[in-house]
């Protein structure tokens, strides 16, 4: 009959529908890796840019995804509502992100460091408006794919899997491409190239879940079959269980951009589990961004040599691969909030261990950085998986839900935690003295700034996550407020 088979089959997700939804984060993980890892590095030690500006430069590039995400949130919830899927946003920003990705990183070596600044500084936010379109929406859709506990955790747990792959193929990968010309210009140009053209393919064949998911309810639509039907009608087609109906009660449209906006922040106002679950992820966030884009000025300047930073992400990821499926089993059985709880509180104590590289740098930092992997696995996927719980209580709540307006305002709060670990590193570097250079230039650090990047890698980190289990701590959604209202 050329009807999609439903996202649920006998209860849980299809295999297809996971392993489609998860190659998304294939992008994501590649763009909040990257450029977090290596842009700031890329300005300061490359186009010989000063560390305060090439904060302000990442800085402002991440204040423009707050102020658009919740935009790109009431235009998704517009999209599913007029013609039932989330998917025409989500293919132009992976359609687009490659070339983008790309320019950030082709600056013409003859620019002054101030030109080669504004060159960044407009590629990388056109990038970052790029990545929204697609990232809004696929953080929405989860909620919208399975209304249930364990089902979410699944989906998500997998989703984190292959993010944290793309971590480690991205954070490794990217700086043995910048190095393969042996020419520091070329090298950035052939890695921004091959990153952003990887980036868009996983962006790209995430936008199918999204059409399979929601193609069936679009085509019934018009022909004015009202919701409940048209979950029946799929369900009866194919001899299976009602799916989880896609349309008002996953997302509700509003009159306007400037309404869709309000709407947004009125999510923060009237969610209490919403607004301590993204404080406590913003505040992570800062922290792992912190460490994120420190990892290069630590191996450069701490482990005395540039390509450590290969060595580094190897032992974060190698061990988070095999975590986050088993973060997903522990909080299958303690709850979501207490296994996120956990790994939180590990990250902290491996992240603040590794100030002891003050006094005696060595080798030994690679298994601090591998606990750190274990639980930032945990910290990744189960908030993730928290959210759509969050998303499908307002709905229960308060009427019709805004799955869009929510992934609106988290992206946002991700963004502004990752840009302001770079603002914060700047500042540090700024602060202890950190000389800037330009392509090929040698310079010797003072010992201030060496110190000021240890910290910025280890205390600061290990802080930023011990405050960030208080607002966990009042997190109030439990399985049972989930699943005794679960189709």
């Amino acid at each position: 009959m050329g009807i999609d088979a439903p996202v649920l089959r006998g209860g849980r997700l299809s295999r297809a529908t996971i392993s489609t939804y998860a190659a998304g984060s294939i992008g994501t993980g590649g763009f909040a890796t990257l450029p977090g890892l290596v842009l700031t590095y890329y300005l300061t030690d490359s186009l010989g840019v000063a560390a305060l500006m090439a904060g302000v430069i990442v800085t402002v590039a991440k204040v423009w995804d707050v102020v658009i995400d919740p935009v790109v949130g009431a235009l998704s919830d517009a999209d599913l509502a007029r013609h039932g899927s989330r998917r025409r946003l989500m293919l132009v920003g992976a359609i687009s992100l490659p070339v983008l990705f790309a320019l950030t990183f082709a600056v013409p070596p003859a620019l002054a460091p101030a030109a080669g600044a504004v060159w960044v500084l407009v590629a990388f936010v056109l990038t970052a408006t790029a990545f929204s379109l697609f990232q809004v929406p696929y953080i929405a859709l989860p909620a919208e794919l399975t209304d249930r506990y364990d089902e979410r955790t699944r989906l998500l747990t997998w989703r984190v899997v292959v993010l944290t792959f793309a971590i480690l193929l991205f954070g490794a990968g990217g700086p043995l491409l910048r190095k393969a010309t042996g020419d520091p210009t070329t090298g950035y140009l052939l890695m921004g190239v091959v990153a952003g053209v990887t980036i868009g393919l996983g962006m790209l064949v995430a936008t199918a879940v999204a059409r399979r998911g929601l193609r069936a309810r679009s085509a019934m639509a018009a022909a004015g079959t009202s919701a409940a039907e048209q979950a029946s009608l799929v369900a009866d087609s194919v001899g299976e269980p009602p799916v989880h109906p896609i349309g008002r009660d996953a997302s509700t449209p509003g009159g306007g951009i400037r309404d869709n906006f309000r709407a947004a922040f009125e999510t923060l106002r009237r969610s209490q589990p919403f607004r301590a679950l993204l404080l406590t992820f913003v505040l992570q966030a800062l922290a792992t961004g912190l460490m994120l884009a420190g990892a290069q000025y630590l191996a450069t300047w701490v482990l005395r040599s540039e390509d450590a930073v290969t060595l580094l992400f190897v032992a974060l990821i190698a061990p988070a691969l095999v975590a986050a499926p088993a973060w997903g089993v522990l909080a299958r059985r303690i709850g979501k909030e207490r296994a996120f709880a956990l790994a939180a509180t590990l990250f902290l104590v491996a992240a603040g261990s590794t100030v002891v590289a003050l006094w005696a740098p060595g080798t030994w930092l690679y298994a601090s950085v591998a606990v750190a992997g274990i639980a930032y696995a945990g910290m990744q996927s189960l908030p993730m998986a928290m959210l759509p719980d969050v998303i499908s209580h307002d709905a229960r709540l308060h009427g019709p839900g805004r799955a869009g307006a929510f992934g609106g305002v988290w992206t946002a709060g991700e963004t502004t935690g990752f840009a302001l670990g770079a603002t914060v590193l700047a500042v540090v570097l700024a602060a202890s003295g950190y000389v800037e250079r330009t392509a090929g230039e040698n310079v010797t650090q003072p010992d201030a700034a060496v110190a000021g990047i240890v910290l910025s890698f280890s205390v600061l980190p290990a802080a930023l996550v011990l405050l960030s289990l208080i607002p966990l701590a009042r997190y109030r959604l439990r399985r049972d407020d989930i699943e005794s209202h679960a189709g």
